[in-house]
């Protein structure tokens, strides 16, 4: 008895050390009775979290937990956790001393995690009962005095102080109740006989047993026990051991030996053969577990035998004789089950606060993850670490508990989803591991401004092109998602300053269509530039702007003007020829302008005589008109002349002048070739001075041109100009000679005849990049080079045209 008071007194020393730590390391606490009315106040959560009533509202708290039932909620005004489902103590923590919730309270502004353990005490609900209602005990009426008999023992759902604390047996004149305890969860009692039985007084002898446990009332559950009075076997079986220990390894062969019973009876014959069987009591049931031959006392393992389940049986055995009546004897079999390593660790993820922002800061909060291990000792202690690569940690909160939390940064763009591989291993021989993946989606964010593929964009548009076409769509990408990448366009600044854009263009905001809002003419304006602005939906809104230059492409719409002294509206002009004219005789020269640019003002001069007439010929590309040959005694006095004027347009442009030369006997009757322009002597008309500006700029133009040229000769290392090279002058037999250069190219011609010489000087086509050479040679043909831009690739066109 003293060794097992020691016992005791270890055992009760280790549960109190165990939950003095498990106190000390838990965060928060609280204790509440089971069966408490539905919103008692568990604590003020709000108060130890060190929470305000304004970040109480702000803070978003919530509260979870892995239960079926949510039995505690929080008063999101004051902050007071209070019960809100009923507590059952005994349907929670079924035969366990200490029954505790764990839940968890959620922070989601700042994001953190809070453990919360909730310790539930019990209270007296339960009254004691027994398996059986009867219980029957045959004894000998030579029993002697001091003999004992185990009684049933009462089973209470309570624990601690509500569970069963005695017995007690109803007034009688032969027996009394002997209660042994062997700890504060185990009590039985034993009939023990006082007085001897006689049969012939009283062959069956009731009697009730009350069980009463610490309750306050306490609670009390009886049983009837009926002792049946048999004559004449005296001698009771006695077993070796009044207790038998013995271990087992969890998970062994079924049929195993446990141990051997040995029991003796002084008795001879029937009255000393034993029969060994288990007697129930408690809640467990030894034949699911165990065999025991009834008549060698072997105990075989029968079930499988998990130290998850049970790390301990108690066994009541029983040895009894075959006297009539037979006697027994009733002894304990302890069996202690020995762990081994076979549960691998369970991995268990709550709170999973997916997705994550991706501009979530280092430490953000972002799952619970608990491991579990059944198994105990080292077997059950575990390490846990995420195996895979990804921006994420595990920090103990708890004993198994974790939280994966943010340890690097995000970038939606460029990994959208993380699969985060946790693996848990125990310490056991050899160890068990398990892994669970944990899918983290990451939202999106406004960090990303829209994108243009270019920062300047060409729009080349054709003149006279129609109002409302769409002359260019830009497309900027945006590698955000939803509304952060909803793209709306606008239009900004243009240039030149003083042209307002929005009288020009307009831009639709969704598609990025910009469309005309005039019809643009290339006389007017060849350019100009302007700004587009796309902005995404996000909060706050980016934006990048490209610059668009629209560049207007000359179109053939303008026809030739015949220039002064002749008129190309109906009249008819005059020229006279002496008679003794010679071949190449200078007549008359027909000069024109056109207002459109390059070979749309390129013009050229044709002559239609009557027919059987073959008298004159028109200079091409300089528009002189002479004679063919000498003038004959069969040709008429008068030859109409109609002169057409076309342009090099597609379609051609032209216009018509109708010239009367009449053939005069002499020199002297002549008349001035500009008769019908009026001249003052004394002064210069502006016809005058303008030509003479012209002529003395071309002359200057060309003397330059010219000196650049041999110097470009003499220092170039190939035969090829660059696009900057320098002009470029071609001379022609009839006088004329053409400019070229990358940026402007003129066409200039003169007359050989000096007293009618004149100058036309044609400018380029845009755009300005492009280079054009116009060459004109004595035969009246010339060829042109140009080229045309092109939205893909510009590519060189070659292009012939002779007369």
């Amino acid at each position: 008895m003293a060794a097992r008071a020691r016992w005791d007194n270890i055992v009760g020393l280790l549960f109190t050390l165990l939950c003095l730590c498990d106190w000390s390391v838990a965060q928060i606490s609280y204790t509440i009775s089971e069966e408490v009315d539905k919103g008692t106040v568990v604590g003020n959560l709000a108060k130890d979290l060190n929470l305000s009533v304004q970040q109480l509202h702000s803070s978003g708290l919530q509260i979870t937990s892995g239960y079926k039932k949510q039995y505690f909620d929080i008063n999101h005004e004051s902050g007071v956790l209070f019960v809100s489902e009923r507590i059952d103590r005994e349907e929670l923590c079924p035969n366990t001393v200490k029954c505790s919730l764990n839940i968890e309270a959620i922070l989601s502004n700042p994001r953190s995690l809070h453990r919360i353990e909730v310790v539930i005490t019990d209270v007296n609900d339960n009254a004691p009962s027994f398996l059986e209602e009867i219980t029957i005990i045959d004894m000998s009426e030579s029993s002697y005095v001091g003999e004992r008999h185990p009684l049933p023992i009462a089973h209470d759902a309570d624990v601690g102080t509500n569970s069963v604390k005695t017995y007690k047996l109803n007034p009688n004149d032969h027996f009394s109740l002997d209660i042994q305890s062997a700890g504060d969860q185990s009590l039985s009692a034993e009939l023990v006989l006082q007085k001897a039985l006689d049969r012939e007084k009283q062959a069956v002898i009731e009697l009730t047993l009350t069980a009463i446990d610490g309750g306050k009332p306490p609670k009390t559950g009886t049983s009837q026990i009926k002792i049946n009075v048999q004559d004449v076997n005296d001698n009771s079986p006695v077993f070796s051991k009044s207790l038998y220990k013995v271990q087992v390894v969890e998970n062994v062969n079924i049929g195993t030996t446990l141990l051997i019973l040995t029991a003796t009876d002084l008795d001879d014959s029937v009255n000393g053969q034993i029969v060994y069987s288990f007697t129930k009591g408690g809640g467990l049931n030894p034949d699911d577990k165990f065999a025991l031959n009834d008549n060698t006392g072997e105990i075989t393992v029968k079930g499988t035998i998990d130290y998850e389940e049970n790390q301990a049986f108690e066994i009541r055995v029983q040895a009894r004789d075959k006297g009539t009546p037979p006697r027994s004897a009733h002894s304990k079999v302890l069996v202690e089950v020995i762990d081994v390593n076979d549960n691998a660790p369970e991995i268990s993820v709550s709170s999973l606060m997916s997705p994550v922002k991706e501009d979530a800061e280092i430490g953000a909060a972002v799952a619970m993850v608990t491991i579990t291990d059944k198994d105990g000792g080292k077997n059950g202690q575990t390490n846990c670490k995420i195996t895979s690569s990804v921006p994420f940690k595990l920090e103990t909160n708890y004993k198994n508990y974790y939280s994966l939390v943010v340890d690097g940064a995000l970038d939606r763009e460029m990994i959208s989803t993380y699969n985060v591989t946790i693996s848990a291993t125990d310490e056991g021989t050899p160890p068990l591991s398990n892994t669970s993946v944990i899918t983290v989606h990451i939202s999106d964010v406004n960090d990303n401004s829209p994108r243009f593929s270019e920062p300047v964009v060409n729009v080349y548009v054709k003149e006279n092109s129609p109002v409302g076409s769409v002359i260019y769509t830009v497309n900027a990408f945006d590698p955000d998602l939803d509304s952060n990448a909803k793209l709306t366009y606008k239009l900004l600044d243009s240039f030149p300053k003083n042209t307002p854009i929005s009288s020009m263009v307009n831009i639709n905001s969704e598609t990025g269509d910009i469309v005309s809002l005039q019809s643009f003419n290339y006389e007017e304006i060849k350019t100009f530039q302007f700004k587009v602005q796309a902005t995404d939906s996000g909060v706050p809104p980016l934006s990048s702007n490209v610059t668009v230059n629209v560049l207007i492409l000359d179109e053939n719409d303008n026809n030739p003007t015949i220039l002064a002294p002749y008129s190309e509206h109906g009249s008819v002009n005059s020229e006279s020829v002496p008679y003794s004219a010679e071949a190449g005789y200078f007549v008359a020269k027909i000069r024109a302008v056109d207002a459109d640019s390059g070979y749309n003002a390129l013009l050229s001069y044709h002559l239609s005589e009557p027919k059987g007439n073959n008298l004159f010929r028109i200079g091409t590309s300089t528009g002189e008109i002479r004679t063919k040959r000498r003038m004959s005694d069969n040709d008429l006095k008068t030859h109409p002349l109609v002169v057409l004027v076309s342009d090099n347009g597609e379609p051609s442009l032209s216009a018509t002048v109708s010239i009367d030369v009449v053939v005069v006997e002499s020199t002297a009757d002549i008349q001035t070739q500009f008769r019908h322009v009026p001249i003052k002597e004394e002064s210069f008309s502006d016809l005058n001075l303008y030509l003479l500006i012209a002529i003395v700029s071309v002359s200057v133009i060309f003397l330059l041109s010219l000196i650049s040229l041999i110097t470009v000769k003499c220092h170039r290392t190939d035969g090829s100009f660059s696009r900057y090279s320098a002009p470029m002058i071609t001379t022609h037999p009839d006088g004329s000679w053409s400019y070229s250069k990358s940026t402007q190219q003129y066409d200039v011609c003169f007359s050989s005849d000096t007293l009618k010489s004149d100058v036309v000087v044609f400018p380029a086509p845009f755009p300005p990049v492009d280079a054009e050479l116009i060459s004109i040679n004595g035969g009246d043909t010339f060829t042109r080079t140009q080229t045309l831009p092109n939205k893909e690739k510009e590519i060189p066109k070659l292009i012939e045209y002779g007369w």
